[in-house]
């Protein structure tokens, strides 16, 4: 009996020695120095003191475990009143009610059971993408072939590589709906105008969809397979059309007048060089003459290449009136539509695109030229007060260009734009930005490449640095 009492006793002993335990102050944390600069105390066991027994640092320079005050708990937020705002509910419209405890920020307020209700958080916004990468494919631009791109950000996944500009461009969201037999013409669209498509498979979503010419141009189109849209010829990067007006290779147009029986270099690269040659009228009233191309020399590899409009006094499409020769030598293309001219040695190929005064000069590898003669209108003449006369429709060619090789360091005045570092210096914003420059792109002969811009580095000598052009309505040979 005695034995039992004393086991009890025992019991009660260790359970009130628990107790007594459990009871007591809390176990002090254990922390450390972790600075190396202070080898005495690194990594020494220190205890936090007893009036912070879990909010304490070591303080490696006194080695010496110091307390750290504990910030007080936030403040909840007062909840957020909102208000009925529909009157179909009277008896709930503008009545005061607070957001729940649970969202005490985020609520609105459901009319028609007048109470307050928790709205879900927004979304995460989604992780960005990356831009898809692309390639221009097309073995006629060498300076491009193959180079990669990334999609701008506007079209992180939806973009091609134009070759032409070198430059990742966005496909539109869808390519418009191409006309059909039964369907008018859009408003920009002349009903008469020539048929184009896009001929380029490389954009499967255009590829030889068919639409009208603009009214603007109903015989002078294209198809930009891009935008999958009609755009006209002189409207396109590379143009050279009416009073010298320029669209350069960043798409942006500016006027060069120049001087009327002078030469200027359009392009200038190390093997590429055209010039040209400006006719014009000169304007008693402006500061300047009316300008137009006239004709271009161009030299390339080792050769020359000559193209012009013939002097014309009345205008007849049917009648040709262009002048082509090469390497001196006076071509003779009979008229009819997709007639082409070899000249195998150089791989150079002129072919009509109209029975009449238009062709197309390709130097594969190197560069492509749309050219066209056309005259001035007595219309164009009455309105822009052009002064021309009966004996002369001042004929002149509107120009498409095209290069497929030039170097970051191109210049003249339309192949500058083209150059890696160009900036243009035309003041935009204004009905016809002009550029000036006249000293700095004049060149002595319709084949000098003496411009002050120059770039061409051709070793051969040129046979015709002295050529100077000079009237006559026949056109034979190399006359402009």
């Amino acid at each position: 009996m005695a034995q039992q009492s004393f086991g009890l006793l025992a019991t009660v002993l260790l359970l009130l020695l628990v107790v007594l335990a459990e009871g007591g102050p809390p176990k002090p944390m254990k922390v450390k120095c972790q600075d190396k600069k202070f080898p005495s105390c690194y990594h020494k066991d220190l205890f936090c003191p007893v009036n912070c027994p879990h909010t304490c640092i070591a303080d490696c320079d006194s080695c010496e475990p110091i307390c750290v005050p504990q910030l007080p708990p936030p403040k909840p937020r007062s909840p957020k009143k909102v208000k009925c705002q529909d009157k179909n509910f009277p008896k709930c419209y503008h009545k005061d009610l607070f957001c729940p405890v649970n969202c005490p920020r985020t609520c609105i307020v459901d009319c028609d059971s007048c109470q307050s209700i928790c709205v879900p958080p927004p979304l995460p916004p989604p992780k960005p993408r990356s831009p898809k990468e692309v390639k221009c494919q097309d073995k006629k631009f060498p300076k491009c072939y193959h180079k990669t791109f990334a999609c701008p950000a506007n079209c992180l996944r939806s973009c091609i590589a134009d070759c032409d500009s070198c430059q990742p461009v966005c496909l539109p969201l869808s390519p418009p709906l191409p006309s059909t037999p039964n369907s008018p013409p859009p408003p920009d669209q002349a009903a008469g105008g020539k048929s184009v498509s896009c001929k380029n498979k490389l954009y499967p979503q255009c590829y030889r969809q068919e639409y009208k010419c603009p009214s603007a141009c109903p015989d002078t189109c294209e198809v930009d397979c891009v935008t999958c849209s009609p755009v006209c010829d002189c409207n396109r990067p590379g143009a050279v059309c009416q009073d010298p007006r320029f669209v350069g290779a960043d798409g942006l147009t500016f006027y060069f007048h120049g001087k009327k029986d002078d030469d200027f270099c359009l392009v200038t690269d190390s093997n590429l060089h055209i010039n040209g040659h400006f006719i014009g009228r000169r304007n008693e009233n402006m500061k300047r003459d009316f300008t137009w191309v006239q004709s271009l020399g161009i030299l390339y590899n080792n050769h020359k290449l000559f193209i012009s409009a013939k002097k014309t006094s009345t205008w007849n499409d049917a009648l040709d009136r262009l002048d082509l020769a090469f390497d001196g030598q006076s071509i003779t293309l009979p008229n009819h539509e997709g007639v082409k001219y070899l000249e195998p040695n150089s791989n150079t190929t002129i072919t009509r695109n109209r029975d009449t005064n238009s062709v197309v000069i390709e130097v594969e590898g190197n560069f492509q030229i749309k050219a066209r003669v056309v005259p001035i209108t007595e219309t164009e003449s009455r309105i822009h007060k052009y002064g021309i006369t009966e004996d002369d429709c001042f004929a002149h060619l509107d120009l498409g260009f095209k290069f497929y090789s030039l170097s970051e360091k191109v210049n003249g005045v339309l192949g500058q734009t083209y150059g890696s570092n160009y900036v243009s210096r035309v003041k935009m914003g204004i009905e016809m930005p002009v550029l000036g420059g006249d000293k700095e792109f004049e060149s002595s002969s319709i084949f000098s490449t003496d411009c002050a811009v120059s770039r061409f580095s051709s070793t051969n000598k040129q046979e015709f640095d002295d050529f100077k052009c000079s009237g006559g309505m026949d056109g034979k040979g190399v006359v402009c």
